[in-house]
């Protein structure tokens, strides 16, 4: 998809993220974070529920449950630019000194969203550029 951004990788990942369909995006996501790491972040017991939110066979009834996974979706292209969804697994699953040492994907599944998502995408931005 061509656009006419500058070549920072927050800012594509941002435009890429909005323009998804949310079943795109739940793919997307599963496949960089894999369906258990989706899951939790989405707030759902069983992998069958992302499974079923990436074919379209089921709608994510929580307006908080699709933001979250946005800026997850968000915070995942940063950091694929330049390593594997094996390093942002590890990167949402760890404790992150620029998080107060707290998991991003636990602060963005228990944080408010106002509050936890800039910290989030802060912290996303900042390990995508010194790697």
């Amino acid at each position: 998809m061509a656009t006419s951004s500058p070549a920072r990788p927050d800012l594509r990942s941002y435009e890429r993220t909005v323009r998804l369909d949310t079943s795109e995006l739940v793919k997307e996501l599963r496949e960089a974070l894999g369906a258990k790491l989706v899951a939790f972040l989405g707030g759902v017991r069983e992998t069958r529920a992302v499974r079923q939110w990436a074919d379209g066979e089921r709608n994510i009834q929580d307006r908080a449950v699709e933001q979250r996974l946005r800026i997850a979706h968000q915070a995942a292209a940063m950091i694929l630019v330049k390593d594997s969804p094996r390093v942002a697994q590890a990167w949402f699953q760890g404790l992150n000194p620029h998080l107060e040492d707290r998991s991003p994907a636990r602060i963005l599944r228990d944080g408010d969203l106002e509050v936890a998502g800039p910290q989030v995408l802060a912290a996303a931005r900042a390990f995508a550029a010194t790697g």
